[in-house]
Parts: C-alpha cells; structure tokens; sequence
C-alpha cells in the first residue's frame, strides 16, 4: 500500500511504502517507542513517556482489535499507526516516527493509509487524541482534513487532550 499525502491533504504520491504490521515487527517496534521515548523528550512527564514504551507483550495485547500500518526506509523501521474500526467510526492510535525521519511525510503516509484502511471497513468518520502539548500533531491533523472536535482539560497524566475527527 502506497500512502498519498501532500501539505494540503491533496492526493499526491508518497515516496514511502506503508505495510501491514505483522508479529515478526514487534521487536524492531518496540525498539522504535524505546527510541522515541528513552529519555523522556523535554518536557515530556517521565510516566507519560513511560507508559508509551511497550515491552513485546504489552504490544501484541496493543494488536487486539487493532490494525497497525508501518513504513520503512532502507530496511529500517521509521514509522507506525494503529487504526481500530469500532461502531462505524475510527480511532487512530499510538502513532510514532523515528525522530530522525520527522518532516518528510511519513506521519501523512501512515494517517492516509490507516483513513484509508478505516473508509474500506465501512467507518463513516476517523478521530485522534493527541495532547495539548504537541502542537506539531495539531497541525498535521488540521492539514490532513481532521477538524478540532473537542478539549479535555488536564484529562490524562494531568496534560490537555485535543480530540480531531475527519468525516469519510
């Protein structure tokens, strides 16, 4: 699957290749988060970062009733998403790209392709969660086709949580 994605959510072809997860990716997943997360990123709450580090257990109990998509360059692991598909809507879940390949497209590949995978089973609408904090993922939601749907105030580890959905 090729994801499409452009800065004005435009269909353009995306230079990256996004793939289903399958069990064999654990391992270099869980080393992705570990890398992303250990240390905590400034400012980030150690708990926070904690709790986003998967042992290969805790992933493999993440897959129950969700779908993962990654990409890859050079052989490597550099990003993955999850999508679960419940009641007609989408939820996408645990998004990670390696910070030496941020800005190049492939958080747009994995949303698109994960929108995609949501659309093809029926969802009528996609939505995320992401911290107040990362004003970064605001920004790629908004320019993805997602609209701020909602704020929780200090609603997880204390941090604001901003909700986006985009209609299919």
């Amino acid at each position: 699957m090729t994801g499409e994605g452009s800065d004005r959510g435009a269909a353009t072809p995306s230079p990256h290749v996004v793939e289903r997860v399958t069990t064999q990716d654990i391992p270099a997943i869980c080393t992705l988060y570990k890398r992303i997360w250990d240390p905590a990123p400034a400012g980030v709450p150690p708990e926070i970062a904690k709790a986003w580090i998967p042992t290969p257990l805790e992933f493999t109990s993440w897959m129950e009733g969700v779908t993962y998509f990654l990409t890859r360059r050079d052989g490597k692991l550099i990003g993955i998403l999850g999508v679960e598909v419940r009641r007609g809507s989408g939820r996408l879940v645990h998004l990670a790209v390696d910070p030496d390949h941020r800005r190049q497209g492939v958080a747009s590949a994995l949303i698109l392709a994960a929108v995609d995978w949501a659309k093809r089973s029926n969802a009528t609408s996609v939505w995320v969660d992401a911290l107040g904090r990362f004003g970064n993922a605001t920004a790629l939601f908004k320019r993805l086709g997602f609209a701020e749907a909602g704020l929780l105030h200090k609603h997880e580890w204390g941090e604001d949580v901003r909700f986006f959905e985009r209609l299919l």
